[in-house]
């Protein structure tokens, strides 16, 4: 009953959200084909539900090369860092609107198709690439994380975000507790703090 309502409100609310943003997400378009001198929509390759590929949608926040060629960006520190944790501290491959749109979680929107498509849900661990899941997560843990759609929201990125990261195991651990917590009610608890969360723009880089 839990996965059939679940699935049901990722459907509904999905939806409804890309009906009344559509005029905010083809403004987004427009702007960011100038920033980024590229493709506003990018595909980021995650692992989903049951280990398929999960491409992932964002709004490119990087200028088009940004990760083909990470190296005409980064120093030999920042590119150590982005390999282990996906994140880079004032990475300078990130346009001016690229900022914003982070700082905002506006380059989330996308995930919305990802959601209505089913490939992701409003809550859940968020995705990450093969190579992480790897690296951070025993084989027990792997199984769990992918036994469950990923989500939109995650327990990490309401109460942690770009705060915590894999070195200590601090994100690990937040990522996992969701499991323990998981329900009806505890998803609607992280929506709604989400909400505080974007707002704020707590974490947020």
């Amino acid at each position: 009953m839990y996965s059939f309502l679940k699935r049901t409100f990722d459907i509904i609310s999905s939806l409804l959200l890309l009906i009344v943003i559509s005029w905010l997400f083809l403004i987004l378009v427009i702007i960011n084909t100038f920033a980024t001198k590229g493709a506003p929509i990018y595909i980021d390759r995650r692992i989903g539900k049951n280990k398929k590929e999960l491409k992932l949608l964002k709004f490119r926040s990087m200028y088009k090369d940004a990760n083909t060629k990470p190296e005409k960006y980064l120093s030999a520190e920042q590119l150590e860092q982005w390999k282990k944790e996906r994140k880079v501290e004032n990475d300078p491959r990130i346009t001016c609107f690229g900022k914003i749109i982070r700082k905002t979680s506006l380059d989330e929107l996308p995930q919305l198709i990802n959601i209505f498509i089913g490939s992701m849900s409003v809550v859940g661990p968020r995705p990450i690439t093969k190579k992480e899941m790897e690296d951070n997560y025993s084989s027990e843990q792997i199984k769990l994380l992918v036994s469950v759609r990923p989500g939109l929201i995650s327990n990490w990125g309401v109460n942690g975000r770009n705060n915590v990261s894999y070195d200590d195991g601090a994100r690990q651990k937040l990522e996992l507790q969701y499991f323990d917590k998981k329900s009806l009610l505890y998803d609607l608890k992280l929506i709604f703090k989400a909400v505080g969360v974007v707002f704020s723009t707590k974490g947020a880089k």
